[in-house]
């Protein structure tokens, strides 16, 4: 509970710079009393002498005085600025909060900071790595202000700028007879043993590709992460399915890793920017930057940037 009004730290502040009541209570058209009460509430709030007060001798700051007039003064001002709208607006304009899909950060994270941090140095960007579900959350609590996600499962409360669609590909040995095909289709791995990502949603998101096909396929593994799903295919433990699609033909324990992209156009998802209502400056702008990023990757395979 506050205790001290912004009233009365006005009154203290204006004493201290007239080094009288009786000029301060000019300038502030109050009377003598009503500063005097204010002083002593102060003081007694705080518990130390803000000003020595003798008879026929200005108000002189004690130490302690000068500081607690240095602290005051400057919470005045902040507080001034909440009378300001567009003042207020120009404070929050200056942080602006991006959070990316678990799935996609690997890919998009470090980018998305060089080009933020060159084009916006005035603003604190911050960028966070989430699950689907705590990405969505955050954007309706307001603790991101946007999200680079798939379109999934996002309702009309979002809105969505569109990046780029991307199909997902299957990961499998080089000895493999699909690693030399453009492209596969779903039908032609269904009766293969699967390895998906143990994300739910992911693994729902998969699973459902093959449900439309009126197919439910075994799923052996669920991995962890991108570079496991890719050591089990390229050791034979089953055809990988994800979106991510990281560069290099080897996985984390060197064995050759090859990949093809799924030709079905059901299975192309979008990838989006979403947020909730209208932004103010510079979210608009940052948006448009990272859609130009979105256009010139600088390793269009780490992403799996394909539009169709």
């Amino acid at each position: 509970m506050l205790h001290i009004t912004l009233r009365q730290l006005e009154y203290v502040v204006a004493v201290g710079k007239a080094g009288s009541l009786s000029t301060a209570s000019v300038r502030l058209n109050v009377s003598q009393p009503a500063l005097s009460v204010a002083i002593t509430h102060v003081e007694n709030c705080v518990g130390e002498l803000l000003f020595l007060r003798r008879k026929g001798v200005a108000i002189t700051p004690t130490p302690f005085g000068r500081m607690f007039l240095t602290d005051a003064e400057s919470l005045l001002a902040d507080a001034e600025q909440l009378e300001r709208p567009g003042t207020l607006s120009q404070k929050r304009q200056a942080h602006a909060t991006l959070g990316i899909l678990e799935e996609l950060a690997p890919s998009w994270l470090a980018p998305i900071l060089v080009v933020l941090r060159t084009a916006f140095q005035d603003t604190d960007v911050r960028v966070l790595s989430l699950s689907f579900k705590k990405l969505t959350e955050a954007l309706l609590s307001g603790q991101i202000d946007i999200g680079l996600t798939y379109d999934l499962g996002l309702d009309s409360t979002f809105k969505r700028d569109l990046l780029m669609s991307v199909a997902p590909c299957i990961w499998v040995s080089p000895e493999d007879d699909l690693a030399v095909r453009p492209a596969v289709s779903l039908a032609e791995i269904a009766d293969r043993p699967l390895i998906l990502s143990d994300q739910d949603l992911s693994m729902q998101h998969m699973l459902g590709l093959f449900h439309r096909i009126g197919v439910t396929p075994v799923v052996r593994h669920r991995a962890a992460s991108i570079e496991l799903l890719r050591s089990l295919a390229a050791n034979g433990e089953g055809t990988g399915l994800s979106y991510t699609k990281p560069t290099g033909t080897l996985s984390y324990d060197g064995k050759p890793v090859a990949r093809t992209r799924i030709s079905d156009q059901a299975a192309v998802e979008p990838v989006v920017l979403a947020y909730i209502g209208a932004q103010p400056t510079p979210l608009p702008q940052i948006r448009m930057a990272i859609h130009e990023l979105a256009k010139f990757p600088s390793q269009p395979d780490s992403s799996g940037i394909e539009t169709y």
